[in-house]
């Protein structure tokens, strides 16, 4: 289950990018760490972090995650700018 949480942060990571070679590297004693391995080699992103702080940092790295609006959203902020200038 803990190994779960560390490869969902990263899929997270790789759709955000846009960058399917990121990868979870587990250590023992609860250790993980990010890999880059678009170069053709494992350049490693993290040093080695316990769980939480390892989905702390993946969710953190990269682009961070599109904003969700609704049309209704977007039609009010258009008309904040509108008034304002």
């Amino acid at each position: 289950m803990r190994t779960t949480r560390a490869i969902h942060a990263v899929e997270r990571l790789k759709t955000r990018s846009g960058n399917p070679r990121f990868a979870a590297v587990s250590l023992s004693g609860g250790l993980f760490y990010l890999v880059d391995k678009s170069s053709g080699t494992d350049q490693k992103v993290s040093d080695p972090l316990p769980l939480e702080d390892f989905v702390k940092f993946v969710d953190g790295f990269g682009p961070p995650k599109p904003r969700k609006a609704s049309k209704l959203d977007l039609a009010f902020e258009e008309q904040i700018k509108r008034s304002k200038g």
